[in-house]
């Protein structure tokens, strides 16, 4: 009995590792990745910036102190923290040449910096996506046409395809998007076709065609869920490019209408006044754009390391 019960309480103790390991429930992806977030730190403050960011030019409406295009000329080019002309608020981060609230225009313009820089990223993302995946899987004469467009719009300098797209078609939000998303397809195609012909010489995948699953569906369910965490990571980072793309453009003019605010217009305007010692007109625009950018690069730094099991744990 003595045996027995020892028996029993030993078999007993070597299972309770192995059932512990059975159900055991792994940490969700979400909750792995809050997880990291705090621990990083860095890139938990730039979530807030940007999460703050996203909020702010959701709600600029009800956020600005001012109409962003309203005019004051007696109020012109007043310094931060002063009085507006009928002294019930201030301007806090100063007027602008024209007498117009450089904070109320900074808030609206993140509405236009953050929709350009994601509606570029995702129309430039798929279509890339798309084209490089048909390449990698097909292979062949497809992938020598596909590639060949890639180099050629890489062979000729981004800056001049952009100001004579936008000559022709004119200045606007929706030629201004399809200008950056043209520039931006060319990154995911080649990072899709890499990764589809590594993923195409797999067991699963050679598995799959010798049971006869179709080539739309093995590309569907085998091929993009494994290819997507680098493509995610070169997002993040393409759309703090795409914003500065943005901002530079419409410092030459060839963005959106001159009356819609952006931080590029903005540094724009302030050409004239920076002599003057008017340094509010450049600082701020300036300011807003080097955090949305930094935070959107240590962003896309932390998803890498974190989508890449083998910098995942440190």
């Amino acid at each position: 009995m003595i045996e027995q019960a020892k028996t029993t309480q030993s078999g007993a103790l070597t299972a309770t590792p192995a059932d512990q390991g059975i159900t055991r429930k792994q940490p969700s992806m979400w909750r792995s990745a809050s997880a990291s977030l705090v621990r990083a730190r860095w890139p938990l403050l730039a979530v807030i910036c940007l999460v703050t960011l996203v909020i702010v030019a959701l709600f600029a409406p009800q956020i600005a102190p001012a109409d962003p295009n309203r005019q004051h000329l007696i109020q012109r080019l007043q310094p931060p923290l002063s009085p507006n002309e009928q002294g019930e608020s201030m301007y806090w981060l100063g007027s602008d040449g024209l007498g117009r609230d450089v904070l109320s225009r900074l808030i609206y313009g993140a509405r236009v910096s953050l929709a350009v820089g994601v509606a570029a990223v995702a129309i430039g993302g798929l279509i890339g996506v798309f084209l490089g995946v048909v390449a990698g899987y097909a292979g062949g004469r497809t992938d020598d046409v596909i590639m060949r467009l890639a180099d050629i719009q890489l062979a000729f300098p981004f800056i001049l395809l952009a100001i004579m797209v936008l000559v022709v078609l004119g200045a606007g939000f929706l030629n201004l998007v399809i200008v950056l998303a043209i520039g931006q397809w060319v990154t995911y195609a080649r990072i899709a076709r890499g990764e589809t012909i590594a993923q195409k010489r797999k067991d699963y995948i050679e598995s799959a065609r010798a049971i006869g699953v179709h080539g739309s569906r093995i590309v569907r369910r085998g091929i993009l869920p494994n290819i997507l965490a680098p493509l995610i990571v070169i997002a993040s980072f393409n759309v703090a490019g795409v914003i500065l793309s943005e901002a530079a453009l419409s410092f030459l003019g060839l963005g959106v209408p001159p009356e819609v605010p952006t931080w590029g217009g903005m540094l724009a305007e302030s050409r004239d006044q920076l002599l003057g010692g008017y340094w509010w007109l450049a600082v701020f625009p300036g300011v807003a754009i080097m955090i949305t950018v930094l935070s959107l690069n240590i962003l896309g730094d932390w998803m890498r390391d974190f989508l890449d099991p083998r910098l995942r744990g440190r």
